[in-house]
């Protein structure tokens, strides 16, 4: 095998998962992250990692995976969570579906990004500029004319992927929804946060049957895990709104205080407790927009030496809550077949090609899959529950 190290490109939760697991088996590489350093942009709300708490396991070493625990939105809940999630009909808050349980830790993506990023020497402010194959692998260059050699590239850099935009130069465009959503971090009291949390303690998502809007409810942490038990106890919470786009009007306004109205907006018509949760944000929370995009993860061509893992791979909607799952499953049998490849069991391009078509297989039905889940989070209606958006999570391959 050539001792030229696995170049990573993108130091996000997927690409991390990959290089403690490749650190585990003494397989060398680089990663790099556009980023100045991890706190520079927002971190993103919560993660549900579900079927994939086994393929997690394996990539981390024991003293990493034990503190997941320790991350959890509501470590209290988190022990004694029965994996409920309902979707609720949002005129009444009643609970018209329950997605089949299953086991899940709900964690705090901050905290696990930097979980991860323990022990891993991060090469941070480097943006990929282009990338070309050689005879013994691959040359990358960054945008500040640094070049770095490997012998394979792995784009673990999102949904909008620079990698896979060069890779696939006319096929690489993601495919936007016709829905549009907007999000916010709230700080509720006790009081505030009890008739939500006594809907269900974690999450629940719903829709209006007349105005198809789409609500999702997410704890963030409590007074346990924030510190602030006391006398000025509060709790965080995701709001999240979206809608379908159907007039002009129906499109995201350009500011923050726009966009905070056309949530409040949005929500006069929901039951009491969701309304009052949603109109109470202070005037000044920021509102963060999130483009509803997929890519179905398409062929390319690399000989072996250029490949996509996550989002950059497969970027799919969050209705299904799979995307993660989906890039640590990647990270996990990426790392297998480089294994197989450093014992010569196998050649490097054999490797690639049976880890893009187990991945290609079991991610292009689940893009599609999270993608008519988008759509069956705002038609009421039509709901059922072989409907997308509540049918069982698990992986297909």
């Amino acid at each position: 095998m050539s001792e030229l190290p696995v170049i990573i490109v993108g130091a996000g939760v997927v690409g991390l998962v990959l290089a403690q697991s490749l650190k585990k088996d003494g397989i060398p590489f680089i990663i790099f992250d556009r980023d100045e350093h991890i706190d520079v942009r927002a971190h993103g709300w919560g993660i549900t990692i579900h079927w994939a708490l086994e393929a997690l396991q394996a990539c981390l070493p024991p003293s990493l995976f034990h503190r997941l625990d320790t991350i959890q939105v509501d470590p209290e809940q988190g022990r004694k969570d029965n994996g409920q999630f309902l979707f609720l009909n949002l005129a009444n808050a009643e609970a018209v579906f329950q997605i089949p349980p299953a086991p899940r830790r709900r964690i705090n993506r901050e905290k696990f990004r930097k979980l991860l990023v323990d022990g891993i020497n991060v090469q941070w402010n480097k943006s990929i500029a282009t990338f070309e194959t050689t005879p013994s692998g691959v040359q990358v260059t960054f945008e500040d004319g640094i070049k770095t050699e490997g012998r394979l590239l792995v784009g673990a850099d999102g949904s909008t992927s620079k990698v896979r935009r060069i890779l696939c130069p006319e096929t690489g465009s993601l495919y936007q929804l016709p829905i549009r959503f907007l999000g916010a971090t709230v700080k509720l009291s006790p009081a505030e946060m009890a008739p939500l949390r006594a809907l269900d303690p974690l999450l629940f998502q719903g829709c209006h049957p007349e105005t198809s809007t789409y609500l999702w409810f997410a704890t963030l942490d409590t007074p346990e895990v924030n510190g602030s038990r006391g006398d000025s106890e509060y709790y965080s919470a995701q709001l999240n709104i979206s809608w379908p786009v159907n007039t002009p009007a129906d499109e995201i306004p350009a500011t923050n205080a726009e966009k905070l109205q056309k949530m409040k907006d949005l929500a006069d018509v929901f039951e009491p407790r969701l309304k009052k949760a949603v109109q109470n944000m202070p005037q000044g929370t920021e509102i963060i927009e999130i483009k509803l995009a997929d890519w179905p993860c398409l062929k390319w061509s690399s000989d072996g030496k250029v490949t996509l893992i996550g989002d950059a791979a497969h970027a799919m909607t969050m209705y299904r809550g799979e995307a993660a799952n989906h890039g640590i499953t990647d990270a996990r049998l990426l790392h297998d077949q480089l294994v197989e490849v450093s014992v010569g069991s196998i050649s490097q391009v054999n490797a690639i090609e049976k880890y893009e078509t187990e991945m290609r297989d079991r991610t292009s039905w689940a893009v599609l899959m999270s993608r008519q889940a988008c759509l069956d989070a705002h038609d009421f209606n039509n709901l059922n529950k072989e409907s997308a958006i509540l049918a069982r999570r698990t992986r297909l391959n």
